[in-house]
């Protein structure tokens, strides 16, 4: 990955962050973190990953944010001073869950060789 697409991935993450806790107003509770932003070498097109607390509500922030679609694109666009800006589609992070899982197994293993 070229250091242009990290910077422009970083950069991304982050006016995103702000806009999504400024614009989007999410049910009390509920935490919304990007956790990674995956932008194609032409910059036409940005993933941004999400995760949910609780996972419950995912359903309801991924509504959210498709209800808002075009305003955070918006916003983003105009943070931005680069010729072409990539079109943010939103995903649902899966790599923390398998992380999360990964960490209750080994926890688990931890107990059971400290008896």
């Amino acid at each position: 990955m070229s250091r242009r697409i990290e910077r422009v991935n970083k950069v991304i993450l982050e006016e995103l962050s702000k806009i999504l806790k400024r614009e989007v107003e999410f049910s009390p509770g509920v935490l919304v973190t990007i956790t990674r932003v995956e932008t194609s070498q032409d910059l036409r097109q940005a993933s941004v990953y999400i995760s949910t607390i609780p996972e419950e509500k995912k359903k309801e922030v991924f509504g959210l944010i498709r209800k808002n679609i075009y305003q955070i694109q918006g916003l983003l666009n105009q943070a931005f001073k680069i010729k072409i800006m990539p079109r943010i589609s939103f995903l649902e992070e899966k790599e923390t869950k398998k992380a999360a899982e990964v960490e209750v197994i080994l926890e688990k293993i931890k107990g059971i060789e400290k008896d």
